[in-house]
């Protein structure tokens, strides 16, 4: 099944990169493994306003776990190995791999991540983009 491109308004020019970024969100947002939440931070004094993507990520240590930026996209990885010495008599608990991509906005910066109480968190700041207004010259060339 083709999908119809929901960006091709002819006013809406230099946009194709967007609709390549929709596409592959679509296509990532279908395993709901680990859970997390999205939170937005208020600004206080001189700081920005961040936001936090917490993760749900219990059992893992973090030597286990792995934060990057790569290009526009924040890529959080997990690994566990299986532990072969253990005899489990119930196995609900597996060991768990798992890889969760988030695309960034241009200017967004990471500032950094924590893992506290099986939770992780990384936060993430935009700085407030300066409003810029030029005025273009107009060139006659009917002279």
């Amino acid at each position: 099944m083709s999908r119809v491109p929901s960006l091709s308004s002819p006013f809406l020019l230099g946009f194709d990169e967007i609709e390549r970024a929709l596409d592959r969100v679509a296509k990532a947002a279908t395993d709901g493994y680990p859970p997390y939440n999205i939170e937005r931070i208020a600004r206080c004094e001189n700081e920005p306003e961040k936001l936090r993507i917490t993760l749900a990520v219990a059992g893992f240590t973090r030597d286990q776990l792995e934060v990057t930026l790569e290009e526009s996209q924040l890529v959080i990885r997990g690994r566990q190995n299986e532990d072969r010495t253990r005899h489990y008599l119930h196995r609900g608990i597996a060991a768990r791999q798992f890889q969760r991509t988030f695309f960034l906005a241009d200017g967004m910066e990471v500032m950094g991540a924590d893992l506290s109480n099986g939770l992780l968190s990384v936060d993430l700041v935009r700085p407030e983009a300066e409003r810029i207004v030029r005025r273009i010259d107009i060139v006659s060339r009917d002279d």
